[in-house]
């Protein structure tokens, strides 16, 4: 039975209210009545249920798709503004007792190199990273109670938080790890981590259990049931995301969407971000294997309408997707990307990118620089504030400054300052150039004089080596 405010997956993630759904949208794809007062309710920016949406993905009439389309951009620019936030991922450790048959690092792989960062190895990878700009990391593991336990990243948080190089320093470290227990979710909270990350790759449950055939992952309602656990840890910041390819996308795109309503019903706080990672190539994986994969047309439509169904939760891709890719979905609700990424563990210290422990390919190899450069050119302004959760604006008090809109009051200037000192200690002359013309512009566009005068002073201020001012 269906009920999201049970702790019980496959009561939350109900297989027959998906299939339900899904029917109900397939028989609804050219309802135009239905779909425009469906789109109606989504303007009022308080989401769509899992139903609704699943109406509006199915939909196959142009004229109301361009609408779907509009409407997502309008969304993401009203909370979200021109801010896109950039991060990295960090590669802890390749050792997983896992069997993911979609994922390199399954313990079943003999010709990938097993790797773990020592603390000497981990203060290097984020050296490197200050060196590039970055203020936010995603430290990843596979899952290995041996190699991998707890202590293990703990330890590698401390370590990360420790490292001030120039001006560099990590101000925020998000989480992506395997389920755990509520205890060590726990520990997480205390070591002052960001959002705790967890892909559930994919919401069928047998398909989940075939695609996982050993190893703790098998478990599929503890897994599921992991942010809840998380939140009773005490993590106020959790982000959701499924593998696109392992399953058919409707079917994702509706157990995604309950997932989110269970956790604002159960939590009072939906996901802080979703993750939106297709299947990709990589060692000893054959995407081609994997007959659901998503084109790029229903990718930008799964962005658009995630966007309309959950405004305010922050929505990532990652280096997985190309420029041409990433360029597409910015608009249509992305306000996180990683740039400048490395998906094998050490990658950072390697003069030439290393593809030996790479989880996947990147396809977007640009340097940072040279991320950072082509969001100007767009006009948007890169963002690496950290404001947010270092001021303790997370979870239902992050969410009620979105929903009114008082968010934006701080985190446009936030992202400019953050902007400044990157132009100041890391850009390229080119990069810069741009930076302080896009600076000067969006300077302009602060409403309230006390902010505007005030980021003026930080800014000059920072010209003159202060760091780390905000709002």
């Amino acid at each position: 039975m269906y009920d999201p405010k049970s702790l019980r997956a496959e009561e939350f993630i109900s297989d027959e209210e998906i299939r339900q759904s899904l029917d109900w949208a397939e028989k609804n794809k050219e309802n135009k009545t239905l779909i425009d007062n469906i789109l109606e309710k989504a303007k009022s920016c308080r989401g769509l249920s899992h139903r609704e949406a699943s109406v509006l993905l199915a939909c196959e009439l142009e004229e109301e798709n361009e609408k779907i389309f509009a409407l997502a951009e309008q969304i993401k620019k009203d909370f979200y503004g021109n801010r896109i936030v950039l991060f990295a991922p960090l590669y802890l450790s390749n050792y997983c007792i896992n069997g993911c048959v979609y994922c390199p690092y399954h313990g079943q792989n003999k010709h990938i190199p097993r790797k773990k960062l020592t603390q000497e190895e981990v203060r290097r990878e984020v050296i490197a990273l200050q060196d590039m700009g970055h203020k936010r990391l995603a430290i990843e593991a596979g899952e290995d109670p041996t190699h991998n336990p707890i202590d293990y990243i703990l330890e590698c948080i401390r370590t990360i938080y420790s490292i001030k190089h120039k001006n560099g320093a990590i101000r925020r470290v998000n989480v992506n790890i395997a389920a755990t227990t509520v205890e060590n979710y726990t520990k997480l909270r205390d070591a002052g981590i960001g959002t705790y990350i967890l892909f559930q790759e994919t919401y069928n449950k047998e398909n989940y259990e075939a695609l996982h055939p050993t190893g703790p992952k098998h478990d599929y309602a503890y897994h599921t049931e992991a942010m809840d656990r998380a939140m009773e840890g005490g993590i106020d910041d959790v982000g959701l995301g499924v593998l696109f390819g392992l399953e058919q996308y409707r079917y994702e795109f509706c157990g995604l969407l309950m997932h989110a309503e269970h956790l604002e019903a159960v939590h009072g706080v939906g996901p802080h971000t979703i993750s939106v990672p297709r299947i990709c190539p990589a060692d000893d994986i054959d995407p081609g294997t994997f007959s659901n994969a998503v084109n790029d047309d229903i990718f930008a439509k799964l962005v658009a309408c995630i966007r309309i169904a959950v405004p305010y939760t922050g929505m990532i891709v990652s280096t997985r997707e190309s420029q041409k890719s990433r360029e597409r979905v910015l608009h249509l609700g992305i306000s996180q990307i990683s740039g400048g990424s490395r998906t094998s563990v050490g990658g950072y210290q390697e003069p030439v990118r290393p593809q030996d422990t790479a989880q996947f390919d990147v396809s977007d190899q640009r340097s940072l620089d040279e991320v950072v450069r082509w969001l100007m050119e767009m006009d948007y302004i890169p963002s690496f504030c950290t404001a947010c959760y270092r001021a303790g604006r997370t979870g239902d008090r992050f969410m009620s400054l979105c929903k009114n809109g008082e968010i934006q009051n701080c985190c446009h200037p936030n992202a400019l300052m953050t902007l400044k000192e990157y132009l100041v200690d890391y850009a390229s002359p080119e990069t810069r150039k741009i930076g302080e013309q896009l600076i000067a512009q969006e300077t302009g566009n602060i409403p309230r004089k006390l902010v505007h005068d005030r980021v003026l002073q930080y800014l000059g201020e920072i010209e003159q080596g202060a760091r780390d001012f905000r709002f």
